[in-house]
Parts: C-alpha cells; sequence; structure tokens
C-alpha cells in the first residue's frame, strides 16, 4: 500500500514527509503507457504532488504542478487534492532518449528549461499561483527550489523513481523535510550530516527501507512525532457526468456548431486516457436541456 508518514522532530522545529508511491507510478503507466525516462519524470511529479497536497488544510483544496520546459516530454503536469490522491499526464508520454553517461535516466533532458508553476486552490477568489524557472529539470531540486523561493522555507526534497527492465515500476517514493523558523543551529547541522550521507531514495526502498524507517535514519535523534499515516493512491475523479456538464459550458451556438459540422463529439480526459462519446442525439438532448 501507498502511503505518506508525517512527523515533526525537535520541538516542531523540523516537519518531514516520507511517500512510497510504486503503485501510484504503476497505475500512472498503465494509463499512460510511459517510456522509462518518462515514467521517472512523472512518477516524481506525482509523488512530490501528494506530498505537497497533503500539506493543504482544506477538505476541497487542489494542488497543481506544471513543468513547462524546453524538452521533448511536453509539459508535465500533476495535481493532487488534501487527502493525497494523485493524477498527471506528460505531453509527450513515449519519449525516449539516451542515458546519462552514469547510465541513469536523463529526466533533465527530458523536461528541458522552463518554468514551474505551482497552483493552490483553496476555495478563495483567485487561487495561489507561484512560478519559478526550472532549475534542472529534474524534479525534485525544482521543488527544493520552489520552496525556498515562493514560500520562503527551507526544505530538501527527495525523489525517486525505479524502472524494471520490462518498464514496470520497481519502486518509487521520496520525502521532504522542512525547517520550521524554531529550528536551532544544532538541528540545521544535524540534518545537514544525514542528507549529505542518505542514499538515493530507491535505493533505501530497494533495500526493503519503509517511510518508517527512513523517517527514524533522518530525525531519529531529533524526538520524532509521527502525526499520521496517509494512504496514496492514482485517483481521476472524471465522469460522463463531469464532461457533460464541460460540453454544457461551451454554450448553446457551440454545441449547435458541433451537431452541424460533426454530427458528434469525442471528449478525452488527459488523466485517465478515457473517451466520451456524445452522439448526435445526445448533443440535441443537452441542447434541449438548456432550452
Amino acid at each position: 500500500m501507498d502511503y505518506i508518514l508525517r512527523s515533526t522532530a525537535g520541538n516542531g522545529a523540523v516537519r518531514l514527509f516520507v511517500a512510497t508511491t510504486k503503485d501510484t507510478v504503476q497505475k500512472a503507466f498503465e494509463y499512460h503507457r510511459t517510456s522509462p525516462v518518462i515514467s521517472a519524470a512523472l512518477g516524481r511529479a506525482l509523488t512530490g504532488a501528494a506530498m505537497m497536497g497533503s500539506m493543504l488544510k482544506g477538505e476541497d483544496d487542489l494542488l497543481t504542478l506544471q513543468f513547462k520546459g524546453d524538452g521533448p516530454a511536453g509539459i508535465i503536469t500533476a495535481t493532487a487534492d488534501s487527502k493525497a490522491r494523485v493524477k498527471g499526464y506528460a505531453g509527450d508520454p513515449q519519449v525516449d532518449i539516451p542515458l546519462k553517461p552514469d547510465g541513469k535516466l536523463d529526466v533533465g533532458a527530458a523536461v528541458g528549461n522552463g518554468t514551474l508553476t505551482v497552483m493552490k486552490d483553496m476555495g478563495l477568489k483567485e487561487p495561489y499561483i507561484g512560478q519559478i524557472p526550472i532549475q534542472t529539470g529534474e524534479i525534485a531540486e525544482d521543488l527544493t527550489y520552489y520552496f525556498a523561493k515562493s514560500e520562503q522555507t527551507p526544505s530538501a526534497v527527495a525523489l525517486g523513481v525505479l524502472v524494471d527492465r520490462d518498464y514496470s515500476i520497481k519502486q518509487a517514493g521520496g520525502f521532504i523535510i522542512q525547517l520550521m523558523p524554531e529550528a536551532t543551529e544544532d538541528d540545521i547541522f544535524s540534518l545537514e550530516i544525514k542528507l549529505n550521507e542518505i542514499e538515493p531514495v530507491t535505493t533505501m526502498l530497494e533495500k526493503g527501507m519503509t517511510p518508517e524507517d527512513i523517517t527514524d535514519y533522518l530525525i531519529g535523534d531529533m524526538q520524532p512525532n509521527i502525526l499520521d499515516k496517509l494512504p496514496v493512491e492514482y485517483y481521476c475523479n472524471c465522469s460522463r457526468q463531469r464532461v457533460e456538464k464541460a460540453l454544457i459550458s461551451l454554450g448553446k451556438k457551440e454545441i449547435a456548431k458541433i451537431i452541424e459540422e460533426d454530427g458528434k463529439a469525442t471528449l478525452h480526459c488527459h488523466f485517465c486516457n478515457k473517451d466520451y462519446e456524445f452522439t448526435e442525439n445526445d448533443l440535441l438532448r443537452l441542447l434541449q436541456e438548456q432550452a
């Protein structure tokens, strides 16, 4: 089961989110048939979004990450709610590019240079929007930079996806560790040592370490307080009813134009790749309901 372990340490001076997301990223792979490098890029974005979504307070709050780079992957989008339910997609899910010299997937080259936009819809008149230049395209470093620049919260973000030989997802997960204003020099020094020594997330998960083990490694000597364990899942909430509402929002004139020109409509959900077919009779019914 995928989940996020949320905890604090040092009397609230540090907060930590550790996630294991193998099944969630596997579901994204099954929906989009992603190439290994896109599985890594999208999987990291989904994992980061799940943890950031879990930071939201409101029941209906939503968070969206959009990496708009000039690389062959196109725009990578991941969205999450406060229950850590996530969904996402890449502009070109089948991109295949050479590995780095060290044999690792070159996520940075797939994403390219551009902007990372973070949108938080918290039920206010306007959503919060933060935007930064993409730093490396490796996702974790970009989110670290976002927290420092847009939220003024010193953070360390680690994200990883291990792709198996058959392109399925072998491991996926990550952590976000943040310093609160109460953090002391000793807290900072202790964390810096741990972060310099720590192995990649997928290496730890492959060894059988759980989010509890990773939490203990990072903040075990700082009197950790585990707050809760939040399930993570790939969840697309599209439905025919929601798609009908989108069609209706086009207005009577546009629906009449579709009937005249095409006689039918097909609407596609980018998040789960499902198509919704509307016949001429369906469209006429929608027109009549608006009369």
